[in-house]
């Protein structure tokens, strides 16, 4: 007689994700989602092989323009510019970024590293001015948001700031001089869960 398993729901695999790039061990991550589901450390290990953040990616020719958008994230006691890039037909996150300040340098920086992936493509922002600046100097084209592109990104920081606040927008870390590198794993996680939504 076969006896079928019965399927972790994703919101329990999601905080387990979360527990364990937060820091904890397998074991730890086990222990602390018991109180929900008990699955084992293997379970974890598991979960950790399947869903591990990978690098974002895309064919180049897909890509028509890159929209890009910046929101504040709590982090702890403090706040950190989260910098989002999408692509208007498959509606994909192409990139994402944090960094202390936004400014011109900063914004600079990411078009930067969307154009060492994708290569050169347009840029439609909402003309803050460190966006006109930093295309110029990259030698990109820059166009302000039509009210489609505006829509669609606004909808997927929407999405992003929906989703973090299942953990209260905030992201403890008990370390000292964290470099936030659970953060961005937890990011890139949310990331290629994503897109793989997308294409499904």
């Amino acid at each position: 007689m076969h006896i079928k398993r019965n399927r972790t729901p994703s919101k329990y695999i999601g905080y387990g994700l979360y527990l364990y790039f937060l820091g904890l061990s397998y074991r730890s991550t086990s222990k602390a989602l018991s109180r929900f589901a008990k699955r084992s450390h293997v379970a974890i290990w598991k979960w950790i092989q399947r869903y591990r953040p990978k690098k974002i990616t895309a064919k180049r020719k897909r890509i028509s323009e890159f929209i890009i958008d910046e929101t504040l994230l709590k982090i702890g006691s403090s706040c950190m510019w989260i910098w989002v890039a999408i692509e208007p037909k498959a509606k994909k996150i192409l990139g994402i970024s944090m960094s202390n300040e936004r400014n011109i340098l900063n914004a600079e920086r990411f078009i930067l590293s969307l154009i060492n992936k994708y290569g050169k493509h347009p840029v439609s922002t909402d003309g803050v001015t460190w966006y006109p600046q930093a295309c110029k100097f990259l030698n990109t084209q820059h166009h302000i948001h039509s009210p489609y592109e505006k829509s669609l990104i606004e909808r997927t920081m929407q999405y992003i700031k929906d989703r973090t606040e299942s953990f209260d927008d905030y992201f403890p870390c008990k370390l000292k001089n964290c470099k936030l590198k659970h953060v961005r794993n937890w990011l890139n996680l949310f990331i290629s869960y994503h897109n793989k939504q997308l294409n499904s």
